[in-house]
């Protein structure tokens, strides 16, 4: 007798990406997702630099299954073991309901989440939920100042933890907050004091939710500027037309192959002619990916958008490009 319900596809799971420079609160951040009764199960990666680690004795003991990676940063040697260890955790996937990696507060996050579109078995099995990006509101502008990863980490992030505000007085925080938004202006940032916010807040956010994304960015649709900081910057463009996918993939092709290294991220949801789907599009440096991510709601807009995140951006350069991606 045949099988009533053969091959019901198995949810992927979700992995949420935990950085921030060295100090931000990190670990603080882990141990509260660890220990806050929310009924869900993390499998926990953990990466340190160095030979000795000591960031898995510095996470609470709990039943959450931890495995550590010491033997160099994960963002330039052990990408093979974060394969490794993510294909054995699909082994037992009944055990989890996510994963949680932290990267050392050296690392740049790109090949982080590059891991989870190059690998085949790994992206089947598997899906970037969001970066989450701690970030120390008083010693900020000190870590821009010294260290370009600082700048990376928060580029990358979809959410930003900017904690320890009790350090800072009023008018810094703001500063700070601005600087942030100079870098990265579509991230949702939340305030914190010790890391304390609801889980629900970093965890399972869909990197990709276009209702998310308008509700923490109103103005996301608009064309801004965004030059506050001399290195990283951020641009936005919107086409109203529908765009053709074969254009689309031939020119993000040769963008991300020879810009890539300057593009930190590239996010959008795009009308493709013919599709009542809205289509969700995202690339680290030259890796990309995408997906249909649901219906247009109705009486909503249908209109493309994509943001550049990067170093060196050519705004006409860009904007060209887009727009010659419209359907004829």
């Amino acid at each position: 007798m045949a099988d009533a319900n053969p091959q019901v596809p198995v949810p992927q799971v979700p992995v949420t990406v935990l950085t921030g420079y060295l100090g931000a609160g990190k670990t603080t951040l882990l141990n509260r997702i660890l220990t806050e009764q929310h009924g869900r199960k993390y499998a926990v990666v953990i990466n340190e630099f160095g030979e000795l680690g000591v960031d898995n004795d510095l996470v609470v003991d709990t039943d959450e299954e931890v495995f550590e990676m010491n033997n160099g940063c994960i963002c330039c040697t052990v990408r093979g073991d974060l394969i490794r260890i993510v294909g054995g955790l699909m082994k037992r996937r009944d055990r989890f309901d996510g994963i949680i990696i932290e990267t050392t507060g050296l690392a740049n996050p790109a090949p982080v989440a590059q891991t989870f579109f190059v690998d085949d078995a790994v992206r089947a099995k598997t899906k970037l939920d969001a970066i989450v990006t701690v970030v120390d509101a008083k010693h900020l502008p000190a870590r821009l100042a010294d260290s370009h990863e600082a700048a990376d980490q928060i580029a990358f992030a979809d959410v930003i933890v900017l904690n320890k505000t009790d350090l800072v007085t009023p008018e810094e925080l703001e500063a700070v907050e601005r600087t942030i938004r100079g870098i990265n202006p579509f991230a949702v940032i939340h305030r914190t004091e010790r890391a304390a916010l609801p889980i629900e807040q970093v965890l399972d956010r869909g990197a990709f939710d276009l209702d998310r994304i308008l509700g923490m960015q109103p103005k996301f649709l608009e064309d801004s500027e965004h030059e506050h900081n001399e290195d990283v910057t951020s641009m936005s463009f919107e086409v109203e037309k529908p765009i053709d996918p074969e254009k689309f993939n031939a020119w993000i092709g040769v963008l991300l192959q020879e810009k890539g290294q300057d593009l930190l991220r590239t996010k959008g949801i795009l009308n493709y002619a013919g599709e009542d789907r809205r289509f969700a599009f995202q690339a680290v440096h030259m890796i990309a990916d995408g997906d249909f991510i649901g219906p247009w709601k109705e009486g909503e807009p249908r209109v493309s958008r994509l943001v550049f995140i990067g170093r060196n951006l050519n705004r006409p350069q860009l904007r060209r490009g887009f727009e010659s991606c419209a359907a004829d």
